[in-house]
């Protein structure tokens, strides 16, 4: 092209043409009509120049728009074919169940660089905290997920359920519940929903991750009245749940509402962009990663949208906050099927072997991690008390000789004699 700008592209031939909006066609087949009619008309534009005549330029931010949407559409469509991929997994249930039924802490640790079991701090109850905005669906989550592994179908649910989130908050005092009923590997802790003032989230947030969490913990905000604190307060003590024992979280899952987040997305108003900022603020908050390992995604209600929006919502989700839309979203309905408890075994699943990963190591001295790093530093030390040992050695000697040498008298002593020999030694 010689001299030209090479931030454009020009097109002159109806073959050109043709090969653009084919391959619009053939990447836009599974996008949703809100993206597919925009890139249509992008791409229009693109193609047509002036008087509708062939031969307009595409811009290098045109070609940037373009390159954007066809990967997202590569996303959608590999999210709607999770769906599938779910079902026709859907009779490796029971195999799947059963690997989280025999899960133990410590059980998926990688042992790497000569590490093994005993030299991590593995906790007695592996501790997943659930957060999410208020309202997102964390209690009928754990009815959900302590379901799926309950021998006994018709057992009551055992998180209370707040159906009308406006008149509360629903989950005042933390709840800790094994799963299943009776083991000790793992247990959920549902949590107070947040609100969107960040402060105070931040603080609950961090109080959880930093200090632990405890059954029956009361959660209290700032800016609650004080009559409303008062008779929580008085809950408390009835309760007794101040014996409980403080747990350490190990991994965080992070819920939220489907049909909110599609509700943000679609609104023309600033609470859209706002919730989801609210959201995206508290889920890559730093101290509810493990060793930059972030929480897990979990879209509740997906009962109430459409196939294609809840692979929408995940396609979205996945943007804002920079995780991959097929292995760490996990898209929970209510509904009871195969699919959705394989889609809960999975998300499990995902939790644990990340508990296990971000498993602190005991604080011995230097460790087995720094083996390596200690056989040199005792290497460089021996050497050291050698060198010291060596310069002590000769300096007594050195002593010892000058001595020898200053002249032995018992009147008077020849200072002269003496300055003499000493700075001869020294030019010796």
């Amino acid at each position: 092209m010689g001299g030209d700008r090479v931030d454009s592209v020009i097109f002159s031939a109806d073959e050109e043409s043709s090969s653009i909006e084919q391959d619009f066609s053939d990447q836009s087949l599974g996008l949703p009509s809100f993206l597919r009619d925009d890139l249509s008309t992008k791409v229009d534009d693109m193609v047509t120049g002036e008087n509708g005549l062939v031969g307009g330029r595409i811009s290098a931010c045109d070609l940037e728009i373009q390159a954007n949407r066809k990967r997202m559409d590569n996303v959608y469509g590999e999210v709607l074919r999770s769906y599938d991929e779910l079902r026709t997994r859907s009779d490796t249930l029971e195999e799947a169940k059963s690997k989280i039924l025999s899960y133990t802490p410590g059980g998926w640790i990688e042992e790497v660089g000569g590490m093994s079991l005993s030299d991590y701090d593995v906790p007695k109850t592996t501790s997943l905290l659930l957060v999410g905005p208020k309202g997102s669906g964390k209690s009928s989550l754990v009815n959900k997920i302590s379901s799926v592994f309950e021998d006994d179908k018709f057992a009551s649910e055992r998180a209370q359920i707040s159906y009308n989130s406006s008149v509360g908050d629903g989950t005042y005092f933390l709840q800790e519940y094994m799963i299943p009923r009776r083991s000790t590997s793992f247990c959920l802790h549902d949590t107070r929903g947040l609100l969107g003032d960040s402060s105070e989230n931040v603080k609950m947030l961090k109080r959880w991750m930093t200090k632990g969490v405890r059954h029956g913990e009361l959660v209290l905000r700032e800016c609650d009245h004080s009559s409303f604190k008062t008779r929580l307060k008085y809950k408390a003590r009835q309760n007794g749940y101040r014996v409980s024992e403080i747990r350490m979280v190990n991994f965080v899952i992070f819920v939220v509402n489907g049909l909110s987040i599609l509700k943000a997305i679609e609104s023309d108003d600033e609470t859209g962009p706002r919730y989801t900022q609210m959201i995206a603020t508290m889920f890559n908050s730093p101290f509810l990663s493990f060793k930059d390992d972030k929480p897990v995604i979990v879209v509740t209600h997906g009962d109430l949208l459409s196939l294609s929006d809840r692979a929408r919502v995940r396609v979205h989700l996945a943007e804002q906050l920079g995780i991959p839309p097929k292995t760490q979203i996990f898209d929970i309905p209510e509904s009871c099927d195969p699919a959705t408890e394989l889609a809960i075994v999975d998300m499990l699943r995902y939790c644990l072997e990340h508990a296990d990963r971000n498993l602190p190591v005991k604080g011995r001295f230097m460790g087995k991690v720094d083996a390596a790093s200690l056989h040199a530093y005792l290497f460089r030390f021996i050497i050291l008390v050698i060198a010291i040992i060596s310069a002590y050695i000769h300096l007594v000697h050195f002593q010892h000789t000058r001595k020898d040498r200053l002249p032995q008298s018992n009147s008077h002593t020849d200072w002269n004699a003496i300055r003499h020999m000493w700075l001869g030694s020294e030019y010796d």
